[in-house]
């Protein structure tokens, strides 16, 4: 039976058909409860075991309450079962894909630039960390040469803040996107004064700035990231709010978990060794903890 037939069919026996208090709540108290009634059958078959034998009939008949409720408050407010469908499906395989990172049909946001104006393809950076009085500070350099500010925590604990460069690395690696590593390396899209402005410009830095920050209050509270193999999906879907008005919002929400797991683990290992060399591959979608110095 085709979904929105379905619904259709249901709307047909709404007793309380209307938005007004009835005919909202009473669905809504009615789905609960299915939903409860669901949950029964289940405890009663984990307690019986095979001996509940009325178990799949039952939560057929549960389920299908469950499914009516749902469709009468769908149609209540305006939206198709199916709508609902397509939309659920592209959030979770958005979330959890099939084959995972793929390098198939991934384009670079850059690719049709000059060398000058893409982020390099492939290099290394150098963590080196100075103590200066009771502060650890970091550089970070390419081939010797000094890229960015001189970081320290800016916080009153050591928290390793300093370090927090290796996040604009992931982003930039798996996801193509950093605003604040081409303003480091000097690779803005100048060609195209809309994209300077736009992707490139100050505004777009901070949104990464910020987003690093706020991935950064989360993994603090979660032993930074050791362990975890999943992100919040609320986390995830603010950072996606967040980035919605740049290039970087076709990327997906697994695809940001899997920048902000990998940025992680490489930032674990530079505040344990105290600086180090981390190698990026755009190309490949890879970012690794190469070695101490």
């Amino acid at each position: 039976m085709d979904i929105d037939e379905y619904q259709k069919e249901a709307a047909d026996t709404d007793q309380f058909p209307g938005v007004g208090a009835k005919g909202i709540y009473i669905p809504l108290f009615g789905l609960i409860g299915e939903i409860g009634s669901l949950i029964t059958n289940f405890k009663k078959r984990l307690r019986d075991k095979d001996a509940y034998k009325d178990f799949t009939p039952q939560i057929k008949e549960e389920m299908g309450d469950v499914l009516w409720y749902l469709a009468n408050l769908a149609t209540k407010f305006d939206l198709s079962l199916s709508e609902i469908a397509r939309f659920n499906l592209d959030k979770t395989t958005a979330h959890w894909p099939n084959g995972g990172l793929t390098k198939d049909d991934y384009k670079l946001y850059d690719g049709e630039y000059r060398l000058d104006e893409q982020l390099p393809r492939e290099f290394c950076m150098k963590f080196t960390e100075k103590s200066v009085g009771s502060l650890g500070r970091v550089m970070v350099s390419i081939n010797g040469e000094k890229v960015g500010d001189t970081l320290s925590d800016n916080a009153y604990d050591d928290d390793g803040y300093r370090f927090h460069d290796v996040f604009h690395l992931a982003y930039a690696s798996i996801l193509g996107w950093s605003p604040v590593l081409r303003r480091m390396l000097n690779c803005k899209r100048k060609s195209n004064p809309t994209i300077d402005e736009v992707e490139d410009g100050a505004r777009a830095a901070f949104t990464e700035e910020l987003i690093a920050l706020y991935v950064y209050t989360y993994a603090a509270r979660h032993s930074f990231m050791e362990n975890i193999t999943e992100i919040d999906y609320e986390v995830l879907r603010t950072i996606r709010n967040l980035v919605s008005g740049y290039e970087v919002r076709n990327r997906t929400s697994y695809e940001w978990k899997i920048a902000i797991i990998k940025a992680y683990d490489i930032f674990r290992e530079l505040r344990k060794n105290r600086g180090g060399v981390v190698s990026v591959n755009l190309s490949l979608r890879d970012i690794r903890y190469e070695a101490a110095y």
